[in-house]
């Protein structure tokens, strides 16, 4: 059943419940009474706040810090395997930044019923790499074309069944949502190994160099976290990041090139490589790729909405989707990819307590300035991939540990919920454990399967219909609709009403 907001941010509706409740005559020159403008700034929810300048700005760029890696890395992989210049591909990057800013935008601010309106940052997708590679591998400016139109169409179809997709909201209860937030978080942390080697293929790749320089930013983070006070512990992660790009520059782990051979300025010319193309295969592997990043999307705004105490209810996740699949429509037309959201970020958010999604906002305003202006973005990527891991590992693991408090309200001890978690997470744990295990299936199968959190969330799902909904009956014998709350489904709620609580 989808959870009700416990707060309510329109001054109309403060208005009216403090004249119904109010004395008869009261005016708000009354001591007594409260104004609606009194009413409403007490009711606002600390996901609507907007907080001051500076504190907006560096919180704000604190996020792109933390995203900034996983958005650039798909075009870099990309572009060289479909056979651009290095040229083009630092144009797809640019466009990739600021269609970031423009999805990011939707969902924080949103539009009409578009966006989840929580502090929620979207960028270019890492589930559609291997395809769009196989799509376009070696086919120059036709491949890209052949990739957006195939994006155009996959986003066209998950517009159309963001509606129905939201409606699966009752087959997400603590012991699913819980086992896909820690999926999200053990999935992630690979990725911050990688960034601790370094790059891969490049000298000193994994050397014992790289990975102390991780260690130590690691370690950085923490010192930060334990020792600062109020705001500046809330970016000890963006301190954490400068300090470990000042450390790493005498160590000659920063490169000043992108910086110097940078336009000033640029804008990602609509349709640079040529007007979209159609072809049926390359659109249906787009289109499984569209509803995997649906369902990680989906799974992500539920851990976001427990995160900042606003229950992300079927409403939200219909907008939440229509902001992806909008975004992901736009996109092909700046050049860039499909838009899915960022997990890291909610990391950031579980660990700073900074819930307000003007916050974010302003991140998806500084990625549409990163976009436009290449030397500027190349003064973010001054970062050292090692440094960015160090951090990368305090923010993959707050998403794990957000699952974890999520299952520890799940009612373990009951059913079989045990034995879901448990096969839920192995399966879901395979691409992670065993890269190779599923080498000999087809490609197009292997979109869903090489994301563990998609092989997961379906077995989770599926497991808990099985043992939770099928065959239940009601205490008058009739049988249980699937998906209607039953006594224990309620409390278990409350639990984790009670274990996200104690996230913020």
């Amino acid at each position: 059943m989808a959870a009700e907001p416990r707060f309510r941010t329109d001054a109309a509706e403060t208005a009216a419940d403090t004249e119904s409740t109010g004395a008869p005559g009261a005016t708000s020159e009354d001591p007594g009474t409260i104004s609606a403008e009194q009413g409403e700034t007490a009711a606002k929810h600390p996901v609507d706040e907007i907080l001051p300048p500076f504190k907006m700005f560096s919180s704000g760029l604190q996020h792109v810090a933390a995203m900034y890696a996983g958005v650039v890395a798909p075009p870099m992989i990309v572009g060289p395997a479909v056979g651009l210049t290095a040229k083009e591909t630092a144009f797809l990057v640019g466009a990739a930044l600021f269609t970031a800013g423009i999805a990011t935008l939707f969902q924080t601010l949103g539009f009409w019923r578009v966006g989840s309106r929580l502090p929620f940052v979207n960028g270019v997708s890492f589930g559609g790499v291997s395809p769009m590679i196989a799509i376009g591998k070696g086919r120059g400016h036709e491949g890209i074309a052949v990739i957006f139109g195939a994006i155009i169409v996959a986003s066209v179809l998950g517009f159309i069944l963001a509606p129905y997709f939201s409606k699966l909201l009752r087959f997400f209860p603590p012991v699913v949502t819980g086992t896909v937030i820690t999926l999200i978080g053990v999935s992630l942390l690979p990725v911050a190994f990688g960034w601790s080697q370094g790059t891969q293929g490049a000298a000193g790749y994994g050397s014992m160099k790289n990975i102390g320089m991780a260690a130590l930013t690691l370690l950085i983070v923490l010192a930060l976290r334990k020792l600062l006070r109020g705001f500046l512990q809330q970016i000890a992660i963006l301190l954490g990041l400068v300090v470990g790009t000042v450390v790493a520059i005498p160590m000659g782990m920063t490169s000043f090139d992108a910086m110097r051979n940078a336009d000033p300025v640029g804008f990602p010319t609509p349709f640079h490589f040529g007007a979209p193309q159609f072809e049926i295969s390359a659109i249906i592997s787009m289109c499984i790729v569209m509803l995997v990043c649906m369902t990680e999307s989906t799974a992500d705004m539920l851990a976001l909405g427990k995160v900042v105490g606003r229950p992300a209810d079927e409403r939200t996740i219909e907008g939440g989707l229509r902001a992806d699949t909008v975004s992901s429509l736009i996109s092909p037309f700046f050049n860039s990819f499909m838009a899915s959201a960022f997990a890291q970020n909610i990391g950031l958010v579980a660990m700073t307590k900074v819930r307000s999604r003007y916050v974010v906002a302003t991140g998806g305003g500084i990625l549409i300035l990163l976009g436009l202006c290449p030397m500027a973005a190349a003064a973010i990527a001054l970062v050292p991939l090692p440094v960015l891991g160090g951090a990368g590992i305090v923010l993959f693991g707050s998403v794990a540990a957000s699952g974890i408090q999520t299952l520890a309200g799940a009612a373990m001890e009951k059913g079989e919920n045990a034995l879901i978690v448990a096969t839920s997470l192995g399966i879901g744990l395979i691409p992670i454990a065993a890269p190779d295990f599923y080498h000999a299936f087809p490609k197009n199968v292997l979109v869903v399967l090489d994301s563990g959190i998609s092989t997961g969330c379906v077995v989770a799902i599926v497991l808990n219909l099985a043992f939770n909904h099928l065959g239940r009956r009601k205490s008058d014998g009739t049988p249980e609709t699937v998906g209607e709350p039953t006594v224990d489904d309620n409390a278990t709620q409350q639990a984790v009403a009670k274990a996200a609580a104690a996230l913020h």
